[in-house]
């Protein structure tokens, strides 16, 4: 226990937090009918606990090198555990995107600190075994979470997807009090708070206008504003990080081709593999009725396609170059995704079954190459930099791929069906349709078509992408080689 304890603690605090992205994909259904939720509403639930993740981790990871590693993942945990316990008391939609939020919050401080005190505690071969083993529960929490999240939606009840985090975050205290070590980084360096909150609220801006867009319609005054917003705070953004003596992210490693085309292959990942999930899971649940195992069951082939390919792919790939593993991974994912759009008024769930094999495998090419890429694409001393950056570009696609996907199905079903009809949806998904006097035909027709749409912006966006990668990242910058990366390689999600 005292060798491996670390180990043990980190790995149930990143097991819990990975998980918490998935499993609540099959539980939104029971959420919507118990909460009296909108469509808008369950992008939230997805997005409150993306966004905040993504918008904090990097200006929670440089307060974590000045106030202590361990210090911050234990408080990390400690709200984690809260705010779960808040999602599965919350009496309101509100209630529980709020504490999806501070949910979020916590996973980024966890999330921020993990490889850090890894990197502090294991050396040499210990270290290699390590990290193999958290990437292993890494990719582990992302292909059962569907299937846990069914079987505790459909048992217990879809709360109990928040309950299970508390026995499992006092145990992930205990560890870790116990048995990881204080570390910090390089003195002398400042918190980049100003960054931080404008970049949080550039990302929170863009995807509440995108979200609201959906219902509000693209030039309604209210979307406009927001999208200005947005803009504001991006443009406060890059003037902070240009003066700052000690920058969240360097906006001058965008200079280099590799990198930019590395980290809009991690936007794009996101996007492209998992943000249109959600919408299929509310389609399997709500219009063909499937239970939440079901539904979980369903999803399965593309998380555990990519866990077989990611596993053997670490041994027949090594040494291929990581810009055709990504570039050829996202053009697949692409590929798989553009075949999930091929659903229909009778289609039931074997109809994805192809698209989301092909999705998964092109998943387990890009996750274990991608985060070494961002390394190798920036001097040796940016290393963390670049492995913060590259996790957070990955986040923030799946939170804009949730909303701009969202908007592209309401926008689908609301002009197949009619005005109304669209108000209905974003009211109370296929319930409220079904409420509304939409014909059973009708609306798996409608539902179908939508799905299809956003099936088609994901799948074209990771084409697009594969080939960004391909064209702008041409080999590894001399010095990448560095054993300093191995302390912030970031896993597949």
């Amino acid at each position: 226990m005292r060798k491996w304890g670390p180990l043990t603690a980190v790995c149930l605090g990143t097991f819990m937090l990975l998980l918490d992205v998935t499993i609540v994909i099959v539980a939104l259904p029971d959420m919507a009918r118990m909460l009296d939720a909108s469509l808008a509403d369950l992008q939230w639930v997805i997005d409150g606990y993306a966004l905040a993740l993504a918008a904090l981790l990097l200006g929670i990871g440089a307060a974590a090198d000045l106030l202590g590693r361990r210090r911050v993942h234990v408080a990390g945990v400690v709200l984690f555990a809260v705010a779960s316990l808040g999602c599965g008391l919350a009496s309101s939609p509100a209630v529980l995107v709020a504490a999806r939020g501070v949910q979020g919050v916590g996973a980024a401080a966890m999330f921020a600190t993990t490889l850090p005190l890894l990197a502090s505690v294991y050396q040499g071969k210990d270290r290699s075994v390590a990290l193999g083993l958290w990437g292993a529960v890494s990719g582990g929490a992302a292909a059962i979470g569907p299937v846990v999240g069914g079987l505790l939606t459909e048992g217990p009840g879809w709360r109990w997807i928040f309950f299970v985090n508390l026995p499992v975050s006092v145990a992930a205290i205990w560890l870790t009090v116990r048995t990881v070590p204080e570390s910090r980084g390089a003195r002398g360096r400042r918190i980049d708070w100003a960054g931080t909150v404008s970049f949080a609220v550039f990302a929170a801006a863009a995807t509440y206008a995108v979200v609201r867009a959906g219902s509000l319609g693209w030039t309604s005054g209210r979307t406009l504003a927001t999208f200005g917003i947005a803009a504001l705070a991006l443009l406060c953004f890059v003037l902070v990080e240009r003066r700052v003596e000690h920058p969240l992210l360097e906006l001058s490693l965008f200079r280099e081709s590799a990198f930019t085309g590395v980290m809009a292959g991690a936007l794009a990942y996101n996007l492209a593999a998992f943000a249109v999930l959600p919408y299929t899971s509310i389609w399997l649940q709500t219009v063909l009725g499937l239970s939440p195992v079901q539904g979980g069951l369903a999803l399965l082939p593309l998380a555990a396609t990519a866990f077989v390919v990611a596993a053997l792919g670490g041994r027949l790939l090594h040494g291929v170059q990581p810009r055709l593993t990504i570039g050829v991974g996202l053009a697949l994912i692409g590929v798989g995704t553009l075949g999930q759009a091929v659903l229909g008024a009778g289609s039931s769930w074997p109809a994805l079954l192809p698209g989301l094999v092909v999705a998964g495998i092109g998943t387990g090419l890009v996750s274990p190459a991608l985060a070494g890429a961002a390394l190798a694409s920036v001097p040796p001393e940016r290393a963390g930099m670049a492995g913060g950056a590259v996790n957070t570009f990955r986040q923030l696609g799946y939170a804009f791929g949730v909303a701009v996907l969202g908007t592209v199905l309401t926008s689908r079903i609301g002009g197949t069906l009619g005005e109304e009809q669209s108000h209905a949806l974003a009211g109370g998904g296929a319930s409220g349709l079904r409420a509304a006097g939409a014909g059973e035909h009708a609306l798996r027709a409608a539902f179908a078509s939508g799905l299809d749409a956003a099936a088609v912006v994901a799948g074209a966006v990771g084409v697009v992408a594969g080939v960004a990668v391909l064209v702008l990242v041409k080999g590894e910058r001399r010095g990448a080689g560095s054993p300093v990366p191995e302390a912030v390689r970031v896993p597949a999600r």
